[in-house]
């Protein structure tokens, strides 16, 4: 039985049975299924253009300087946002009248993508980096696009308490698909030539297109485009031109979504949820390496046990957002990460323990994990006039890793001024504005995203 007013007893004994129960049939929902192999397509082409494809040029014998140039292309993946309004606004010719908008976005990014990084492994970098460069920042642009179609199909495709287990799938498919990608390829290159590697990389991205035409096209993506059409036959019949294109798709969104109550409230929430973890996230490396961690150690740890812990988390938190809804999750999620950045203030004062190493992280990454799962509902939960997922969804992403990026800068400067241990507690501290915006939408927001009842 539900309550929509109180907790669930967490005793012993109901303790299990609140996440157990209800885990195997959320988790193996066909949608979610659908959604954890999307999430696959979504990860594989990142090492593709980064940390694999460094690997290929340094034994091309490409200059260091030049392969610290080829980062920028990542560039499209926080640009996305620019052309996501295409998504929106345009069906994609043929695909979209064959299999509806949505899957017909993803499957038309999908086979750009295998053409991308099949036309990458093509290009031979020992003899022009240039155009492979260009052929990488191809492969960057259809998976970012891509990803915008995935989210605006995720958040039409799930019910509202199934966006947690959603943030989860995606987190582990993701997860995967990057390890195909990365120490996958390099396995392969080893044996296979770098075009054979590329090219069953490329196979791979089928996986992803097997998934769209298993599934279907969202309901809601069908009526919101009904209710458009509806919205221009009734109000104007002006021939598309286009300033009123970029009304209707660029300018609409954010009219739409700055008409909902305390909307700057929202914004401020989305850019300091997780400002602590990422001002910790800078430091996390060079804090361990001074303490006397070694490389192995790191590795190990943090980035074997981390990315574990990381997925468990994620998992955990998609069930407390099924049984509690996302703004309680949201309470929960991040008081319990706040409180376990503590332990990096005991491992500063410690030392290089290798078993508290082990616990601040798995402690940690859980709970971020957990954070991440609820937070992703949250966005999910905003997006309320399905015209403008891919637009809005890419929006509000955008902005909270403007957040995680360009507000943590001056981490390093605060770790030197203030020596690791008051850095933590800082950092810790940082958790508790996007707290209090959150106890203030909790008293005041009339529009709760995602609150089933409990």
């Amino acid at each position: 039985m539900r309550s929509s007013s109180k907790f669930p007893d967490f005793s012993t004994s109901r303790l299990l049975d609140f996440f157990t129960q209800p885990a195997i049939k959320l988790y193996l929902h066909p949608r979610i299924v659908a959604i954890f192999f999307l999430g696959f397509s979504s990860g594989l082409p990142l090492a593709l253009t980064a940390s694999t494809l460094a690997v290929w040029l340094t034994e091309a014998g490409v200059s260091k300087s030049a392969i610290g140039l080829f980062a920028v292309a990542a560039t499209p993946y926080a640009l996305k946002f620019l052309w996501s309004p295409l998504m929106d606004g345009m069906p994609f010719p043929f695909l979209s009248r064959l299999l509806g908008r949505r899957r017909g976005w993803l499957i038309a990014t999908q086979l750009a993508l295998v053409g991308a990084i099949m036309l990458l492994g093509l290009a031979d970098p020992s003899v022009n980096p240039w155009l492979t460069a260009m052929m990488a920042l191809m492969v960057a642009i259809f998976s970012a696009s891509q990803d915008i179609v995935i989210d605006a199909y995720r958040v039409e495709i799930l019910k509202p308490e199934q966006q947690g287990a959603g943030a989860a799938a995606v987190v582990l498919g993701y997860r995967i698909g990057m390890i195909a990608s990365s120490a996958g390829a390099l396995f392969l290159a080893s044996h296979v030539s770098w075009i054979a590697t590329y090219w069953i990389m490329a196979a791979l991205v089928s996986i992803g297109i097997i998934t769209v035409l298993l599934t279907p096209e969202p309901e809601i993506a069908v009526s919101g485009q009904q209710s458009a059409a509806n919205q221009e036959n009734n109000t104007s019949r002006q021939p598309l031109t286009a300033i009123n294109w970029l009304r209707q798709h660029v300018a609409a969104p954010f009219a739409d979504f700055m008409r909902r109550p305390h909307w700057l409230a929202i914004l401020l929430f989305i850019l300091l949820y997780k400002l602590g973890d990422a001002f910790m996230g800078v430091m996390t490396n060079p804090f361990l390496i001074d303490i006397g961690f070694s490389k192995e150690q790191i590795a190990t740890v943090v980035k074997l046990y981390g990315v574990i812990a990381t997925i468990a988390g994620s998992f955990i938190g998609g069930v407390i957002v099924f049984r509690l809804g996302t703004m309680r999750s949201l309470w929960i999620c991040g008081i319990a990460h706040m409180l376990t950045n503590l332990m990096f203030v005991w491992l500063a004062k410690t030392g290089a323990d290798t078993g508290l190493l082990a616990l601040s992280i798995t402690l940690e990454n859980i709970s971020g994990g957990m954070g991440t799962a609820a937070f992703v509902a949250f966005m999910s939960g905003l997006i309320t006039d399905t015209r403008f997922t891919a637009t809005q969804y890419a929006l509000l992403s955008s902005f909270a890793s403007f957040g995680r990026t360009c507000l943590s800068t001056p981490a390093g400067w605060f770790a030197g001024r203030l020596g690791w241990p008051d850095f933590f507690l800082l950092a810790t501290a940082l958790a508790l504005p996007g707290l209090l915006i959150l106890w203030l939408l909790t008293r005041r927001l009339t529009y709760q995203p995602v609150s089933p009842d409990v």
